[in-house]
């Protein structure tokens, strides 16, 4: 990887695994954590920015006061679960269009400001009720705005859902993220491999 000086990763529980919000230098235990020694080597400055339970409103809401600060060379943003799961257990949707166009504004003002690498990743979601089959079609249209922002940005795009769709033809869900999104330390490994993956591919650009 190219050396920076400044990466930062933003999005909601599974980024925020758990670290102290009153510490700027905890990363959680998740996959984050997972990336901190190889960043750590170069010398590197890492801040999670991950909160439990948001989506990308809440992202928006943070931005300015958290985010923009931080001046990121590497910016990580992974949301869109949360955004599908609360139309169903709180009938509080969010559309596809309000989805991509909070991302895109959040994303212009970061890139205009600081110009960072970024590295968009894909929510995932393993159904572990028959009924959450029909969550699918919902989270499939955030996939999709985040595949069409990582072209329009020239971001580096993790196609997290197809990736944990694989493992789960190999592991039990259980294995992967008992609840079909909350990690394992095995799935967290294999989102921070994902990320490696993608952060390679840019370098290679």
């Amino acid at each position: 990887m190219d050396h920076l000086d400044r990466i930062v990763f933003i999005g909601d529980s599974i980024t925020d695994a758990g670290r102290d919000r009153a510490d700027p230098a905890s990363l959680g235990d998740g996959y984050v954590s997972l990336l901190a020694d190889g960043f750590a080597a170069q010398g590197a400055t890492v801040r999670n920015l991950g909160i439990s339970g948001n989506r990308a409103k809440d992202l928006a809401a943070r931005w300015d006061a958290e985010l923009m600060p931080t001046g990121p060379d590497l910016l990580t943003v992974y949301v869109g679960v949360n955004d599908m799961w609360r139309r169903f257990d709180s009938d509080d949707p969010t559309s596809a269009a309000d989805f991509e166009s909070t991302l895109r504004a959040l994303l212009t003002q970061v890139v205009e400001a600081h110009r960072p690498g970024l590295i968009l990743m894909e929510p995932f979601f393993l159904p572990v009720l028959a009924e959450q089959q029909e969550w699918l079609p919902d989270l499939d249209e955030k996939r999709a705005v985040v595949r069409s922002l990582a072209a329009e940005f020239g971001a580096e795009l993790v196609p997290l859902h197809d990736i944990f769709t694989a493992a789960a033809s190999e592991h039990p869900i259980a294995d992967l993220a008992p609840d079909g999104v909350h990690p394992t330390r095995l799935g967290s490994e294999i989102i921070a491999d994902a990320w490696r993956e993608a952060a390679l591919a840019r370098d290679a650009r």
